[in-house]
């Protein structure tokens, strides 16, 4: 008989066991592996056969149920994810040619059938284009774009055949950014996640020398001691003490909120960002491009000296040609007659305007300080202007100016609302553009705090300012290059990743794919969610181990309660961990 629950035990311990042996050897004792191993080991040697290889049995079926459930609620988000195309159809000698997306560079001209993924991120060529971008931002309703818009990589073609001219290689399209933030975000473990690691490392230990303890003590203080009785036990102690319900239920918790949010177009470098937004308490932000479209167009030109329109555009033109400013976007969409140059020696002054060579000339295009630190003298009426405005100067003269116009975006006044209702009073803006128009903006959003015309290093001080308030979390949501310093200097740095620059991006915690604001609280509120889960099984985990212990201790629970204890409640927190990417928000 003994024989054969030998035979039975073998096949499903010698995996375990040889676990055991691998992490012996890197001197990692306590492990669930261990535990499984010495408790039915030990029940073997106490006669407790059947148990034995029930217990050993029932926690290796446990296992490809939770490895089941891990590698599905994996599977789900990698699909959620690997929207990439993997073809491509570039035009070549006039023909196109299907190609690996890997091979196309910038500048090569695309078609995207009906059906078809575009492959790599780019300007429509072609008048009109309905797409479904919902993998990349979150929005299930069509998008509907003309010639000239962005068009962003692993977006479906819905209507006709299109053209698209490639911006970005396909390393750097939106698809694949987004693919390479959501591998890595895992990387950057939650506080909770390190501390309860931490905790089972400690806690494991305690528990076996505590097993140790119940199998020993009895025999000094109990006159019915009886030794198989109390190892069985302690035996019984050992298999609850494992921790791993919490260990792979926590990541496996953040791993879906970091796949519920990127659903929903908002990208997490890591779990720890999104502990930190749901401790948010002061929100400051850009104007342009943030809480405005940052889509100006001209509506005013003046000249001061004898030049035509088309001849000061021209020298206008020219220089903004280089600058992926919104504001040059802007000017770049005026339509002009005369001829635009080549511009030379060109500086981006950061915060003031352009500085280049035009036609032999010095052209500075800019605000008032730009040309202030040229010693540029300017009318006085032009205070008055309350729009965005381009001073121009040609060869030291002030030459005359361009104005441009911009309009709130269609969420803005529900978001500033909706981070008020989530407890986040305190709401700052700051603001390259003139302050009269910040304070314009800033008024129609019933933000009391704004400031404009400021430099980046005014906007960086301005925030380490508010930092020194030890009680205040901060996140600043901006798009430009020069929001940058600010982004990296916050608690929490958020972009905008349609339209935001590169820099900006690269130096923020948290990327709002779609550029509406209003994804911050959907970011919130999927933290909030995320957080509310991983505590959740964290109590469940620690309630029926600490349970079952006491019962285990006085020889109330079996084996078979035990380890329903611990896979038993590794599965549930790994199906509520799974729920996350079921919610709506």
């Amino acid at each position: 008989m003994v024989t054969w629950y030998i035979a039975a035990y073998l096949p499903v311990a010698l995996p375990v066991i040889k676990e055991t042996i691998k992490a012996l050897k890197k001197g990692e004792v306590f492990t669930e592996f261990f535990l499984m191993s010495v408790a039915t080991i030990g029940a073997m040697f106490i006669g407790q056969y059947p148990e034995g290889v029930a217990v050993m049995l029932f926690y290796a079926i446990g296992e490809l149920f939770q490895n089941a459930a891990v590698n599905r609620a994996k599977k789900n988000i990698t699909a959620l994810l690997d929207v990439r195309p993997k073809t491509a159809h570039v035009l070549i000698n006039s023909n196109y040619e299907t190609v690996n997306p890997e091979s196309v560079k910038v500048g090569d001209s695309i078609q995207v059938k009906v059906g078809e993924k575009v492959p790599l991120d780019g300007k429509l060529i072609s008048d009109k284009a309905s797409l479904n971008a919902a993998a990349i931002t979150g929005e299930s309703k069509p998008q509907s774009l003309t010639k000239a818009e962005n068009v962003l990589a692993g977006s479906i073609n819905l209507e006709s055949v299109i053209e698209v001219e490639v911006e970005k290689l396909y390393n750097d399209s939106s698809v694949a950014k987004i693919l390479n933030l959501v591998q890595n975000a895992t990387a950057k473990k939650a506080k909770t996640e390190l501390l309860i690691r931490r905790l089972a490392k400690i806690y494991t230990p305690i528990v076996v020398y505590l097993a140790i303890a119940i199998c020993i003590l009895p025999y000094f203080f109990v006159e019915t001691y009886q030794f198989q009785d109390w190892l069985y036990r302690a035996l019984v102690f050992l298999v609850i003490s494992c921790p791993c319900a919490l260990v792979i239920s926590i990541p496996l918790g953040y791993f879906g909120g970091l796949g519920a949010a990127s659903k929903n177009g908002i990208l997490f470098k890591g779990a720890t960002f999104m502990d930190t937004l749901t401790q948010v308490n002061t929100l400051v932000m850009d104007k342009t491009g943030t809480v405005t479209k940052g889509t100006f167009k001209v509506k005013q030109i003046s000249i001061s000296n004898d030049m035509t329109e088309d001849e000061f555009m021209s020298y206008v033109l020219s220089l903004e040609k280089t600058s992926t400013h919104p504001i040059a976007k802007a000017i770049m969409q005026y339509e002009n007659t005369g001829d635009i140059f080549d511009a030379n020696d060109v500086n981006e002054i950061a915060g003031k305007g352009l500085k280049g060579v035009v036609k032999n000339k010095t052209v500075l295009a800019g605000n008032k300080k730009l040309l202030d630190q040229f010693n540029i003298k300017t009318p006085g009426d032009i205070e008055s202007i309350v729009d965005s405005i381009v001073l121009v100067a040609i060869d030291g003269d002030y030459a005359g100016f361009v104005t441009i116009s911009d309009e709130l975006k269609e969420d803005a006044n529900q978001t500033i609302l909706a981070i008020r209702n989530l407890g986040i009073n305190e709401i700052v803006m700051l603001s390259g553009d003139k302050d009269s128009i910040t304070q314009k903006i800033a008024g129609e959003l019933s933000i009391s705090q704004a400031r404009g015309g400021l430099l980046p290093e005014d906007k960086l001080n301005h925030v380490e300012k508010l930092k020194e308030d030890s009680t205040k979390v901060i996140a600043f949501m901006g798009d430009g290059i020069n929001d940058a310093p600010v982004l990296a200097a916050s608690h929490l740095g958020i972009a905008m990743g349609a339209n935001g620059s590169d820099v900006a991006i690269e130096t923020a915690d948290m990327i709002i794919q779609t550029d509406q604001p209003s994804k911050f609280v959907t970011g919130f509120n999927i933290s909030k969610s995320t957080q509310g889960v991983i505590w959740q099984n964290i109590i469940l985990a620690f309630g029926v181990k600490v349970l079952v212990l006491i019962l285990g201790a006085a020889g109330l629970a079996t084996l078979w309660q035990a380890v329903f204890a611990d896979v038993g409640v590794a599965l549930l927190a790994i199906l509520n961990a799974v729920r996350l990417q079921k919610m709506k928000w």
